[in-house]
């Protein structure tokens, strides 16, 4: 249980950086309560997307992984927070990420931000 908080601190923290260095990927909100909590949501949603749909998506895109070196991986991740913000979208929570170049830079500055979070809030598997 410790394990999932940690992650799903870790998703809200790297998407508010996200929020907070993008211009077109937005978190409206009347309070800043609100905002949090919808944060938070919209991490769980990215943990179960990426839980989910990712490993069917690694499995259908494999050759393209294997004649990138890897680098398909950002577009798969791009394609997974597109889909958190039209899951995000069909709940009516006030997160949108504009445009798949935004889902890119959003997805490798959220990567970048987890990773950061992960060696700061270890999980008990480490």
């Amino acid at each position: 249980m410790k394990n999932f908080v940690v992650k799903t601190i870790a998703n809200a923290g790297a998407l508010a950086v996200a929020v907070w260095v993008l211009d077109k990927i937005t978190l409206t909100g009347s309070s800043t309560g609100k905002k949090v909590g919808t944060l938070i949501v919209v991490a769980l949603i990215f943990g179960l997307v990426n839980v989910l749909v990712k490993p069917i998506v690694k499995v259908l895109t494999f050759p393209l992984f294997i004649l990138t070196l890897g680098l398909i991986t950002l577009v798969v991740n791009a394609l997974m927070l597109l889909l958190t913000s039209w899951v995000a979208g069909k709940l009516n929570l006030s997160f949108h990420v504009e445009g798949f170049w935004t889902a890119v830079l959003g997805a490798l500055i959220i990567s970048i931000v987890s990773w950061a979070l992960h060696l700061v809030l270890p999980d008990d598997e480490d």
